[in-house]
């Protein structure tokens, strides 16, 4: 990151005397939390939890130890179950015996006793195929699948129980695969035999390295030294046309002699920074859409710190969504706006334009959703660390310092994807002597944000651990909102491989909302499925309209019915914006000339702090 000048940002709480009513970050809602908990008793117990989640990482003991004792009970019980249990384990002991005696048989082909699932690529590469390196990474599948069939299918236990279990279980197996050692390892031992060597050294050297990283402050992390902010990322011409305690509203310069009259409004999520939507030049949303006739405004999130502990999930819709479609307004009066929301920023403008439909506010000219979720009933993996146990220590971690720590969030992520993010990297990074070239996305990546205390506690119960707002229950003003009163049209986008938010779970939009929706599924994860510039290979996706009062297509009969198409999603959406916008004419002036000297030009102050 590059030094800014030094910016004043008071906590929300000091300078909400300074705000008019929209803009007021006082409490309308009742805290998350009871004030019963606030005694000293209770102080005491956060302190010890807080101390505790040193040791855990933020995992509740008692969570899993609830799982564990759910299991290990029912199964106790189940002596039929514990009997075919024993038996797979022999047959499979057989099965790996008679491959063993006949390892280097002609007639017994790779992968005889189990293959790899399609999203394991520990074992891809040609040498696994080889004698014993095939043998042993069979043997490990094969305990890895007996240990799944024991961990899941006991009558009685608790599906979330059930599901903490194995994937406890699969994380502890992951780390005795044979792709981590260097003994067992046929991609690193060829590696060795060729460089002498040497690839344990520069293996050291990388751990070095990035241990050295870890304790230093304030130096850019190894991977993200070649992309900065303002200089190679985020570099739309810009200028921050608005700001308030929370947002900087950036509006980007046209490219093109004239332009849509709506606007789009950008909503990222607070999780990280704006500016995975505007990397590279070349696979930079905002350049697309401005290359494509469209006015673009981009809501930047500040990087809250302890002194925010207070500031709630409404506080994020008044300063962000609300102050921004109102600034928007001054720009383009009289005009609506296509509103864009991704993950949590997409969840945040569904509850305002369910709310802005509940009080007759029509600003919005359509809402397009990137991988976010409104029902949290089926939200993947991540479903695992919410349950009362692990938001109630999750809230004693972050009462204490105010905030949830980046790490501790990171954390979390990469263990959804393990394989990927931690054990194929410390394989690749230190036994083979390699580093993983350097990308925008990488970089983006470990730019992490803070999340408010109240704020996340919030989301945690509201959403995800009671479901609020799929229940028409979530308060906004004191009155509950529904999803059912949007009418706006919608383009919503799921991705294949998302951890985050499963497609499945973000179609859950179809039945919640009366009005068409045409949603997409793109090939790709989470964050490379979103970025999907045209003209980049790999890149596939299925889209169909479904109108409003339409019969409901289940999921698997809608990927089963909708064909595939080959490119990038980015053209059919902006065909679809441009279906739904009014003729171009001249691009609307920046701001208000009245603020044009105090406020920076774009990437702005926020994004660097």
């Amino acid at each position: 990151m590059l030094p800014v000048a030094e910016v004043t940002v008071l906590p929300l709480r000091a300078r909400a005397a300074d705000q008019d009513d929209r803009q007021s970050v006082l409490p309308t809602e009742q805290p998350a939390v009871p004030v019963t908990r606030d005694s000293e008793t209770y102080q005491a117990d956060r302190a010890f939890h807080a101390m505790l989640a040193r040791f855990t990482g933020g995992i509740s003991p008692a969570a899993l130890l609830m799982a564990y004792a759910d299991w290990l009970s029912h199964l106790a019980a189940a002596l039929q179950r514990q009997i075919e249990i024993a038996q797979d384990a022999l047959i499979e002991a057989k099965r790996l015996l008679d491959a063993a005696q006949n390892m280097h048989s002609p007639e017994r082909g790779p992968w005889s006793l189990i293959k790899p699932q399609v999203q394991d690529r520990r074992f891809d590469r040609p040498e696994w195929e080889q004698p014993p390196f095939n043998l042993m990474a069979q043997a490990f599948l094969l305990g890895q699948q007996w240990w799944h069939n024991a961990t899941t299918g006991v009558r009685g236990v608790a599906k979330q129980n059930e599901a903490i279990v194995e994937f406890s279980v699969r994380q502890m197996l992951d780390v005795l695969s044979p792709s981590n050692f260097a003994a067992t390892n046929p991609e690193v031992l060829r590696k060795s035999f060729e460089s002498g060597g040497k690839n344990f050294v520069r293996g050291w050297q990388n751990f070095c390295g990035d241990w050295v990283q870890l304790l230093s402050a304030g130096l850019a992390p190894v991977k993200t030294r070649d992309f900065v902010v303002g200089e190679t990322v985020a570099t739309s011409r810009g200028k921050v046309v608005f700001r308030n305690d929370l947002i900087e509203l950036i509006q980007y310069y046209p490219t093109t002699a004239k332009v849509h009259p709506e606007p789009i409004l950008i909503v990222p999520a607070w999780i990280m920074k704006y500016y995975i939507l505007d990397l590279s030049p070349q696979n930079s949303l905002v350049k697309y859409l401005t290359g494509e006739g469209f006015t673009v405004f981009m809501i930047s999130w500040r990087n809250p710190g302890a002194a925010d502990r207070e500031v709630s999930f409404d506080d994020y819709r008044k300063l962000g969504v609300s102050a921004a479609l109102d600034r928007i307004g001054e720009i383009v009066p009289g005009r609506q706006v296509h509103a864009l929301g991704y993950c949590l920023g997409g969840t945040l403008l569904s509850i305002a334009a369910a709310t802005m439909a509940r009080d007759g506010d029509n600003r919005l000219k359509t809402i397009n959703l990137l991988a976010a979720q409104t029902d949290f009933t089926e939200a993947g993996e991540l479903t695992l660390f919410i349950n009362e146990s692990q938001v109630a220590f999750l809230e004693d971690m972050m009462w204490e310092r105010g905030v949830l720590d980046t790490t501790q969030m990171a954390g979390a992520f990469q263990l959804l994807r393990s394989n990927d993010l931690i054990w194929s990297r410390l394989t690749h990074d230190y036994l083979m002597g390699e580093r993983t070239a350097r990308s925008d996305l990488m970089a983006w990546n470990a730019d992490a944000t803070r999340l408010p205390y109240r704020m996340h506690s919030e989301y945690l119960r509201k959403l995800f651990l009671n479901n609020d707002l799929a229940g028409g229950r979530y308060p906004v003003d004191g009155k509950p909102i529904s999803l059912s009163d949007i009418r706006t049209p919608m383009f919503v986008v799921g991705t294949v491989r998302d951890h985050v938010a499963p497609w499945k779970s973000v179609y859950k939009i179809h039945y919640q909302v009366d009005a068409d929706v045409t949603f997409v599924l793109t090939s790709g994860g989470h964050n490379a499925g979103i970025v999907a510039p045209p003209g980049e290979p790999g890149h596939s996706y299925r889209v169909k309209t479904e109108v409003a009062h339409a019969t409901y297509t289940g999921p698997d009969e809608w990927l089963r019915t909708v064909p595939s198409v080959e490119g990038s999603w980015w053209r059919e959406w902006t065909k679809w914006l441009a279906a739904r916008s009014g003729e171009p004419s001249e691009p609307p002036r920046m701001g208000k000339k009245s603020e044009e000297g105090n406020l920076p030009d774009a990437p702005g102050d926020y994004v660097r702090h």
